[in-house]
């Protein structure tokens, strides 16, 4: 076992200099790296979907300017209201259907749970 070793008062800059060019580390923390942050990467996301959606609009402003643009969004609205939707974070947002599907289930595996627990219950307590 070493004892620890100490000095009272500060080190001299050439002790400061020998210590930092020995450590493990020398050398690794000196460059410096300038990474792309988060908020640089949602603007250039941004900027390409700003950038692409004229260009989707123009075609489709062209191809549904009658009745049937109308329709089609009237359509798209009540086809997530019926089945469903994802919003634009990838959050599910559920339909009609999944909602009467998640009520019949639920009802279900209630009266399946009730009559079992009745005849367990009934079984233990001697009832007929």
């Amino acid at each position: 076992m070493f004892a620890p070793g100490s000095q009272i008062g500060p080190i001299t800059p050439e002790e400061r200099r020998a210590l930092i060019a020995n450590s493990v580390v020398a050398g690794v923390y000196e460059k410096e790296v300038d990474r792309e942050s988060a908020l640089e990467m949602l603007k250039a996301r941004a900027e390409t979907k700003a950038a692409a959606a004229p260009a989707t609009a123009g075609s489709a402003a062209g191809a549904g300017a009658g009745a049937g643009g109308v329709l089609g969004g009237l359509g798209g609205s009540l086809g997530g209201m019926v089945f469903g939707s994802t919003g634009p974070r990838g959050g599910h947002h559920d339909g009609l259907v999944d909602l009467m599907a998640k009520s019949a289930a639920r009802s279900a595996g209630s009266a399946i749970s009730r009559s079992i627990l009745r005849g367990v219950l009934g079984s233990i307590m001697g009832k007929r």
